[in-house]
């Protein structure tokens, strides 16, 4: 039986993601776990995130888990799921600029408070579906559409414009990254979990991926 890990550090929507991963992977046995050897006993792995990124990180960094992200990240799929997927980037603004896994070196940025488009001022946090248009082909968008809609809550985002690990763009006032992919690791800013048909797509995708494209 195949083994999907979720890390709980005590930031993500621990409940929601693993229900999802039953639904779609019966077969498959899921653990929401901080136990070290569980994770790495794991074929695959997930990091979940919701909440600031000065208190997500310092709870990756305490419980290690971000020692342990850059190890299981190197010979098993991992999928970063919203503030799960900006701890995987360099840095990020939130908090006066957090220091986050460097697995990716893209900046996190704030929507600002003043965010428009087409003279109209847009609510922040960003709540809501969106389109994502796929950058590149990559096993975790079979079977899912070009400009299918995924459910989005955040107020800070990754950077899409030069950023060489872009999967997926989304456009909210600004061009962002939707979902970023290297090598075994694939993260999305949306929540799969809530996201329907195509947000469940992406997690049977993720139960059968071996890793890389």
């Amino acid at each position: 039986m195949k083994t999907v890990a979720i890390i709980d550090y005590g930031m993500g929507n621990l409940h929601s993601v693993s229900k999802a991963v039953e639904h779609v992977a019966p077969d498959t046995r899921v653990l929401v776990t901080d136990n070290a050897d569980q994770i790495r006993g794991a074929d695959r792995v997930i990091l979940p995130g919701v909440g600031a990124i000065r208190d997500c990180m310092a709870e990756i960094r305490r419980l290690g888990i971000d020692h342990l992200v850059r190890e299981v990240s190197a010979d098993r799929p991992l999928l970063g799921i919203c503030v799960g997927m900006q701890a995987l980037m360099s840095r990020s603004e939130e908090n006066g600029w957090v220091d986050c896994i460097d697995l990716f070196q893209s900046e996190v940025r704030f929507f600002g408070d003043n965010l428009t488009e087409n003279g109209e001022r847009l609510k922040v946090p960003h709540m809501g579906w969106n389109e994502v248009h796929q950058t590149m082909d990559h096993p975790l968008w079979n079977d899912i559409p070009d400009g299918d809609r995924f459910y989005f809550v955040h107020s800070y985002y990754a950077e899409a414009e030069g950023n060489p690990d872009i999967a997926g763009r989304t456009h909210y006032g600004v061009d962002l990254a939707a979902a970023v992919a290297r090598d075994n690791i694939f993260a999305v800013q949306f929540h799969p979990e809530k996201s329907a048909r195509a947000g469940l797509q992406l997690l049977k995708n993720f139960t059968n991926w071996t890793g890389k494209c």
